[in-house]
């Protein structure tokens, strides 16, 4: 009887679906503050200081600061040095804008129903 070669069976590797649900879930909480999604879409122009930020959107520089840590943590944006400032921009523009549109269609798509939503819609929030 001719012997056959063992064919080796190639298994994708496991997938810790609570890990990689945690980390989805940080990454849209990362976004989920107003502010912070406005810095995101000023971001989106290019980049900026941290004072043309508090400019821009009327807050405090260390309420700014502070966001900008939360997005720099979580990898949605990064900065370099320019002098004795730093200048901010995000590290994957077209993927963060990506998120964004699908979500504004998702929106749209929805009739905008999350605004009713009592656990985090605009009644919530008050």
């Amino acid at each position: 009887m001719p012997m056959t070669p063992e064919i080796a069976v190639m298994s994708a590797p496991e997938v810790d679906e609570a890990a990689a649900l945690s980390t989805a879930a940080a990454l849209f909480r990362s976004l989920g503050d107003p502010a912070r999604l406005a810095i995101v879409r000023h971001l989106a122009l290019g980049e900026h200081r941290v004072v043309d930020l508090t400019a821009h959107l009327g807050l405090a520089q260390s309420t700014v600061s502070g966001h900008l840590d939360c997005l720099r943590c979580c990898g949605v944006a990064t900065s370099r040095p320019q002098g004795r400032a730093s200048l901010w921009s995000l590290t994957a523009s077209a993927e963060v804008l990506g998120v964004l549109a699908a979500a504004e269609r998702l929106l749209a798509a929805t009739g905008d129903a999350v605004a009713l939503c009592p656990t985090y819609g605009e009644a919530a929030n008050r």
